[in-house]
């Protein structure tokens, strides 16, 4: 967000009643979120309050109405008891943005895509200095839109299925996980321009500005084929990592060995100790067994959004990138950088 986001009015978000409909505006001017709903509106009117404090004040509240009341000076905000008097921000000083440009959109079931959100944004970095890899790679391929993200140790791919789009553009993705609890809606229409991405619903609206730069060639890391695979149960699975990750922290391997009957789950740790367990699992491959180690948090990552209760890992050997996906999906696959070992 940068210098930008340092101006105070940013920290505010515009509240406008128009007939019984309350729309709420908040901006840093890179991604601006408008949401509606209906209101019992006594007069129409427009203000601009500090967001933080006021989503706090309301969260608080007791169940049941509350009332917001405006002076011109303070808000003044009530219900069954408390009331909250909160110093209003300039009107005039809030930036005046564009309505989103939908003429191109596309509709995408929205369940879809707050999944297919979740999924990719688990892999995005958040290192500022490396803006590229903050984003997410939207782009259209032979069986819909793709969405991709990478930290340059794991990469998710989510394929949106039978929706096609003209141009391919790179969105951040800490905005594209606001698009959910904003604006989540059964349907939910996209539009990419050529420097700002728009989704809208029934709920409101968020337009964000892309970011520049080209995103890594993915699809050289992506085999056609892996000679060794095992499948188990996600769940199973999930609690035997959870159970190793009290031993592990992040720079603490987990190393699987993969074989006949299934994994052996296993963290050393030198100050603390060591946890070893079985999983059953159904393996073949080529090798009779191979030894890989994972980034616990970033392999936990992974398998958390994986939408099938069993889950396949691929592997070439212990040095190569590892594919972990859903047995009963296709749409969706996360692949993981090993740790030497």
């Amino acid at each position: 967000m940068g210098a930008r986001a340092a101006l105070p009015i940013l920290s505010g978000v515009r509240c406008e009643v128009r007939g019984s409909r309350l729309e709420v505006t908040g901006t840093d001017l890179d991604t601006t979120i408008r949401t509606t709903c209906e209101v019992e509106a006594m007069e129409e009117g427009a203000v601009v309050v500090p967001a933080k404090l006021v989503t706090e004040a309301i969260r608080k509240m007791p169940t049941g109405v509350v009332s917001l009341r405006s002076d011109g000076q303070e808000l003044e905000i009530t219900g069954r008891g408390p009331r909250f008097a909160i110093r209003e921000l300039p009107v005039d000083e809030f930036p005046d943005v564009p309505e989103p440009d939908l003429e191109h959109a596309v509709e995408v079931d929205g369940a879809a895509l707050a999944d297919a959100i979740k999924q990719v944004t688990v892999a995005a970095s958040v290192d500022s200095a490396r803006p590229v890899l903050t984003g997410v790679q939207i782009e259209d391929s032979d069986d819909g839109v793709r969405m991709v993200a990478t930290d340059s140790y794991r990469l998710a791919v989510r394929t949106l299925e039978g929706v096609h789009i003209d141009r391919g553009a790179l969105v951040p993705a800490r905005a594209l996980r606001e698009i959910p609890p904003a604006i989540g809606s059964s349907v939910v229409k996209m539009s990419i321009g050529d420097r700002e991405a728009s989704f809208a619903s029934e709920r409101g609206s968020m337009t964000v500005r892309l970011i520049e730069g080209a995103f890594p060639d993915y699809r050289r890391l992506l085999p056609d084929a892996y000679p060794n695979s095992l499948v188990l149960e996600k769940g199973v699975f999930m609690e035997a990592l959870a159970r190793a990750a009290l031993v592990a922290e992040d720079h603490i391997p987990v190393r699987l060995q993969l074989g006949d009957g299934g994994v052996e789950v296993t963290v050393t740790r030198q100050d603390v100790g060591g946890e070893v367990e079985q999983v059953e699992g159904a393996y073949k491959g080529e090798d009779e067994s191979v030894l890989i180690a994972f980034n616990p948090r970033y392999l936990g990552d992974g398998v958390a959004v994986i939408q099938s209760d069993e889950i396949e890992i691929q592997v070439r050997d212990g040095q190569k990138p590892s594919v972990i996906r859903g047995v009963e999906t296709d749409d969706f696959l996360y692949l993981l950088m090993p740790i030497r070992i």
